[in-house]
């Protein structure tokens, strides 16, 4: 649905219905700024002009997952030994792979692993190992970027917990920074291989909806907007459009098939995650409110007429008379138009 508002003015010409069975009569208007009413056919069927909230929307298909699946390749020499199922979800401090029987852990943060940290070393990536320290209950040592001998002590009592030898140090190979917690989508390796290698994907942990829209539909979206997602069983869960696709992507062509639309990815994402149920991934359908137009004045949209002057009017019915008054229309909704030129409660003629 898009908005039409254009503003009319009534003079000599014709009507016809809009959306009607057939033509209408041709009504003459006067040179008068409002014309003055006149006898007339009663229409078949009359409804009156309603105070109301129109809303847009636009139904698409999407999917629901956990986003875009990201490789983790190992880091250091060793053989694997270890590995999640799909489906783990792995958090701050717990292994998520293991070489050569030493789990690997996962910190949270933005820096990743670049050298070893040992006393004596400085740096914001010191920092944010010692923010992981506290997160995960280890004290003793100020949260700054110096590694102490303090940090050291904390650091070898996470290890012991980890099963890992507690050196003190942390060596780039021993650990894994993410943003945040990650889920396992899938397993690339197996036990026996190389560390060094396309070990696993990942996803965040929060499912959403990912909509490939068309380009030419991108107007309907923006960040923010409201969504009803339609699950398989015929449940519906709301939304949220978290994030709209700047670039556009084609799907290659089939041998002499027609090419198919460009399209921009829309993520919507889901508040309320026990209404997804246990579903981790499936197709899903999505109606976007494209838009939300309240307290204002609608009528049905077959009530509209097409001026010959252009533009739109409707048919006022006053008692047994009526007359052609010229309408601005607004949104289109629900089988409603948004209408200013008469007021709420006016009666108006509809053509069945």
């Amino acid at each position: 649905m898009t908005l039409n508002r254009r503003a009319f003015v009534l003079g000599t010409g014709a009507v016809a219905v809009v959306g009607g069975a057939g033509a209408a009569a041709a009504f003459g208007f006067g040179g008068t700024a409002e014309p003055a009413p006149r006898s007339s056919t009663l229409p078949p069927a009359t409804a009156k002009a309603t105070r109301t909230t129109l809303t847009a929307t636009e139904k698409v298909s999407g999917t629901l997952g956990y986003g875009t699946a990201t490789t983790l390749t190992g880091h250091g020499k060793g053989t694997l030994t270890w590995l999640p199922a799909p489906g783990t979800v792995v958090g701050r401090g717990q292994p998520i792979y293991s070489v050569d029987l030493q789990p690997v852990a996962v910190l949270h943060g933005t820096i990743p692993p670049y050298r070893a940290l040992a006393p004596g070393v400085t740096g914001e990536d010191v920092r944010q190992l010692e923010e992981n320290l506290t997160a995960l209950g280890y004290g003793g040592f100020t949260v700054d970027d110096e590694y102490t001998e303090a940090t050291a002590d904390a650091v070898a009592a996470w290890q012991s917990d980890l099963s890992r030898a507690d050196t003190g140090v942390v060596e780039p190979a021993d650990v894994v920074v993410f943003a945040g917690d990650v889920r396992v989508a899938s397993i690339l390796a197996v036990p026996g291989d190389p560390a060094g290698a396309p070990l696993l994907t990942h996803t965040g942990v929060t499912r959403a909806v990912t909509v490939d829209l068309d380009v030419a539909k991108q107007h309907l979206v923006r960040v923010g907007i409201e969504a009803t997602i339609t699950l398989p069983d015929g449940k519906t869960v709301a939304g949220t459009v978290t994030s709209v696709g700047t670039v556009a992507s084609a799907p290659p062509a089939a041998n002499n098939g027609p090419q198919e639309p460009a399209t921009i990815e829309v993520v919507v994402s889901v508040a309320d995650q026990t209404a997804l149920g246990a579903l981790d991934s499936a197709p899903v359908d999505v109606t976007l409110v494209s838009e939300r137009r309240e307290n204002v004045v609608a009528v049905p949209v077959g009530a509209l007429v097409a001026l010959a002057e252009g533009g739109y009017g409707v048919q006022v019915v006053d008692g047994g008379r009526t007359s052609y008054v010229a309408v601005e229309t607004g949104l289109f909704a629900d089988g409603l138009v948004e209408v200013t030129g008469v007021g709420e409660g006016t009666v108006v003629g509809v053509p069945t």
